[in-house]
């Protein structure tokens, strides 16, 4: 259970925050300090916006704060919920006196209704306008985070798996490990079939690129 701040405070934060900004605005809690990380989110206002509940799975900032202890807050960066809404996003990371990240405050803001007016805007002022954000996708499952994870890594790679060679997996799993794919369970398997390669051939890639 968290311990830098009081259980009680957080929730009646994320309620705060949830009630000030509206329905479209998403805050929840997650808990890093139990064993069952896969299961973390804690506390949840508004959950409709990326269709999570209590003890629903990580998303991808909470394996970047466990395989990278000295991650920084990030605010106002750019994701996607599952059906392709953009959401503006923030990460506060909760850490005890040792400086060890005990939880994390999310913060998703449903852009929708903002993007239709600024498009009928755009549209009516300069015709036509285009979007070029690549936000990350904030996924239900952590099935589907790995594969989200996996798909990035070969999109940082700009090869078709069949064309990498040793070099380029190597990358490809280097991006994978420090972006905490790998405390997935069983993403082991996942990841060395995805490439082609031996779970052996898998964790000397891992050590090598740690070297």
């Amino acid at each position: 259970m968290l311990s830098t701040i009081p259980v009680e405070f957080l929730k009646r934060l994320t309620k705060a925050l949830a009630e000030q900004f509206g329905t479209e605005c998403e805050v929840l809690v997650h808990d890093l300090t139990e064993n069952d990380q896969e299961h973390s989110i804690y506390y949840i206002e508004n959950g409709h916006v990326t269709h999570r509940k209590v003890g629903d799975g990580p998303s991808e900032v909470v394996f970047n704060a466990l395989a990278r202890p000295d991650v920084q807050d990030e605010i106002g960066y750019c994701t996607t919920t599952e059906d392709g809404r953009l959401l503006r996003s923030s990460t506060i990371y909760i850490r005890n006196d040792t400086g060890q990240v005990e939880g994390i405050l999310s913060i998703n803001y449903d852009l929708s209704k903002f993007l239709m007016v600024q498009q009928v805007l755009g549209e009516w002022v300069q015709g036509s306008s285009k979007y070029t954000l690549r936000p990350h996708k904030i996924t239900t499952k952590v099935e589907d985070l790995l594969e989200e994870l996996i798909e990035r890594s070969i999109q940082i790679i700009g090869k078709p798996l069949k064309m990498m060679n040793k070099e380029d997996k190597m990358r490809a799993i280097q991006f994978l490990e420090e972006s905490g794919a790998f405390l997935i369970t069983k993403s082991g398997d996942k990841v060395a079939e995805c490439f082609g390669i031996s779970k052996y051939t898998l964790y000397h890639y891992m050590e090598k690129t740690r070297t």
